[in-house]
């Protein structure tokens, strides 16, 4: 009887001490695998890497569907389907004034923003947006990376893996009124995408207003602002086109993009799928999406006036007596502003005019 007792209460006994003995042999396997995964950050050879990418651009835009998607279908198609790009439009996975720094933190891949939408956190970068540098979004893009490439701007990335930068057409006015000259825009509220467009636009008695371009239909809709500065491809996009007939076809400024990606991301990729993403870099995108918004600039202009819009057409406001002095006024308010950083804005100013020569197409 005893031993029968004895028997069951080690029985227990073993019972009880099984899962200690267990986690005892597990623990050093687990922080073992931990260890080993930590060592380990890049993707193996074979593995597929996925790569969400975020950007504020609406789906049916030109610039999502004939740059974008096919960017992406030639990275997958390249790297074997190694690579595969999850494309994210609307802000649906960040806002659009924080799509750069949502890559820079690793909660995106990639992302897409205009710098002008943080303010000043691309202040070298934005001189390229001052009036008389671009006329096309063929020039912009090229303005743009050249100024990367030859490190006159590239300090202002040092956070990020930069994939490319490029640009815009130039930024015109679309109003509920006519905008003849600077005087019409006084005391008028206008969208302005940027801080050099609001300089511009400030030294011509306009108030300007900060507001995404997602957020521009409404806007006017709701009378929050009478017009806006916005290239012509992003017309139709946004709609524009619904609420306004009166465009002043004059090159204000220009815009400028940054395509990032996390720098932690791209490091841990093989050398191969690196080359994948590089070879589709660079000046070879920012060619690429300069094309497409180019002939969209054309077309979105043709559409209005085929519409009947009324079109005023201001080609060289820069040698405009009515519109030079306050153009070249808010340029000087702008470079003042990036010199008090004590940074010689003048001298980076003459290189963005160099390179807008070079870039001429």
């Amino acid at each position: 009887m005893f031993s029968n007792y004895s028997r069951v209460k080690a029985s227990l006994t073993l019972r009880k001490l099984l899962p200690t003995i267990a986690l005892s042999f597990a623990l050093p396997m687990t922080l073992t695998a931990c260890d080993s995964g930590a060592k380990t950050e890049s993707a193996s050879s074979d593995e597929v890497v996925v790569l969400r990418m975020s950007h504020f651009l609406p789906a049916p835009s030109a610039m999502n569907t004939q740059a974008l998607e096919p960017w992406i279908k030639k990275i997958e198609e390249e790297s074997d389907g190694r690579i595969k790009i999850e494309n994210f439009p609307g802000s649906t996975l960040s806002e659009a004034s924080e799509t750069y720094d949502a890559a820079v933190n690793g909660k995106i891949d990639i992302g897409l923003q205009l710098q002008g939408y943080s303010s000043g956190r691309f202040p070298l970068s934005q001189i390229a947006e001052l009036p008389g540098m671009s006329n096309s979004a063929s020039q912009m893009s090229c303005i743009m990376q050249s100024l990367y490439d030859d490190g006159t701007i590239s300090s202002e990335y040092e956070d990020s893996h930069v994939l490319a930068l490029y640009g815009l057409g130039p930024g015109v006015l679309h109003s509920s009124t006519v905008i003849e000259e600077p005087e019409d825009l006084r005391g008028m509220r206008i969208r302005r995408p940027s801080a050099v467009a609001g300089d511009i636009l400030e030294s011509m008695g306009a108030a300007p207003i900060g507001i995404p371009a997602n957020d521009i239909y409404t806007s006017l809709q709701r009378g929050v602002i009478d017009g806006l500065s916005l290239q012509w491809d992003a017309v139709p996009v946004f709609r524009v086109n619904e609420l306004v007939n009166n465009h002043t076809n004059i090159p204000l400024y220009s815009s400028g993009f940054v395509m990032n990606m996390n720098k932690a991301k791209y490091d841990s990729l093989p050398d191969d799928l690196k080359k994948v993403l590089d070879d589709n870099s660079g000046m070879v995108f920012a060619k690429m999406v300069g094309e497409v918004i180019s002939k969209m600039d054309v077309e979105a202009l043709q559409d209005a006036k085929d519409a009947g819009s009324n079109i005023i057409d201001i080609a060289d406001p820069l040698n405009d007596p009515a519109w030079s002095g306050p153009m070249k006024k808010g340029t000087q308010k702008y470079l003042a502003s990036v010199s008090q950083s004590g940074v010689d804005a003048e001298s980076i100013y003459q290189k963005v005019r160099e390179t807008s020569e070079t870039c001429k197409v």
